[in-house]
């Protein structure tokens, strides 16, 4: 991508939308376009072929996404289904026949079986079954990576999926019933310290290991891919190291300083026992993250503490 360049970030003021927008403007970049959800449904297809039509993004990186946790998951899977697939079909679409250069599709790590070999490879996807409680938001994800890959092998159209690991950091979503595991965690901790409580209680077993990465890595990622020579490839994005849920929550403890008592409720569901991805196809290209585990924490933090006394 040139400075000048102009580039479409859809889903801008989600987490990783509004990273990667960071990153762009941090490196320099100047011409973008964007687009409130409200200004534009992306699931509506006249108004998004109508967008592209009159815009004409050289480049798209497509973060936007209906997105949850765990329960939000299981519950709504009809619309994950429904909102996800015709979002990835629009965008896709349209960029193709209105001449984008090269597209950039933010996919998911949940897209992989549910008892896949560990660490998982990129080409583990498709050869297994998924976790039941996230399978309807996996498949419409698959959708969007194969339709990338269809669309370049029958019309050469550029494009890269990624697979990142379970994110957070600023922007984070903290909703009980839609959050996803660290920043719910944090939350209750937060709670748990301020109301002084003597127990915390976790969902499941807290056996699970999950790998995070923190979301400004995810978006220099996303931009090293963007302006790589690769087409038409897929990439895990991690930090190639992971944690069992317990650990996680003792550690958010000690950041917060809640010497509380953990215990678990085991009507809760674990989900998929161990996410570990490889990154070693995207280490060998050059990019590594930065940001280590304790330290993303910390900087979660001080934004949740800074935003929610905003509010």
């Amino acid at each position: 991508m040139d400075k000048d360049s102009k580039i479409y970030v859809a889903g801008h003021n989600g987490m990783v939308g509004s990273a990667i927008v960071r990153k762009l403007q941090s490196d320099g970049y100047t011409n973008f376009v964007f687009r409130t959800s409200k200004e534009l449904d992306l699931r509506d297809q006249n108004a998004t072929a109508d967008f592209f039509a009159t815009e004409k993004p050289e480049y798209v990186f497509l973060a936007a996404a209906k997105v949850g946790g765990i329960l939000a998951n299981r519950e709504q899977k009809g619309e994950y289904f429904y909102d996800n697939t015709i979002i990835e079909l629009n965008v896709i679409h349209n960029a193709y026949t209105n001449g984008v250069k090269k597209l950039f599709f933010l996919g998911s790590s949940c897209i992989y079986p549910k008892f896949a070999e560990q660490p998982i490879k990129e080409e583990y996807l498709m050869t297994g079954h998924l976790e039941p409680t996230n399978d309807a938001y996996a498949v419409a994800k698959i959708a969007g990576i194969q339709m990338c890959k269809a669309y370049y092998e029958q019309y050469g159209f550029k494009s890269i999926s990624v697979m990142p690991c379970n994110l957070y950091g600023p922007g984070d979503n903290f909703d009980p019933k839609t959050s996803h595991v660290l920043p719910a965690l944090l939350q209750k901790v937060v709670e748990a310290k301020e109301n002084g409580d003597k127990e915390i209680v976790m969902w499941g077993t807290g056996k699970p290991k999950r790998e995070f990465l923190y979301v400004d890595d995810v978006a220099s990622a996303c931009v090293f891919l963007m302006n790589s020579d690769v087409e038409n490839d897929i990439f895990n994005i991690g930090m190639g190291d992971d944690i069992a849920i317990k650990d996680l929550l003792t550690l958010i403890c000690e950041i917060v300083g809640f010497d509380g008592e953990i215990k678990n409720d085991l009507d809760k569901p674990d989900g998929t026992p161990r996410k570990l991805l490889d990154v070693g196809k995207l280490h060998n290209l050059g990019w590594k993250h930065k940001i280590e585990l304790k330290e993303g924490i910390e900087k979660l933090y001080a934004w949740y503490i800074e935003h929610r006394d905003k509010k």
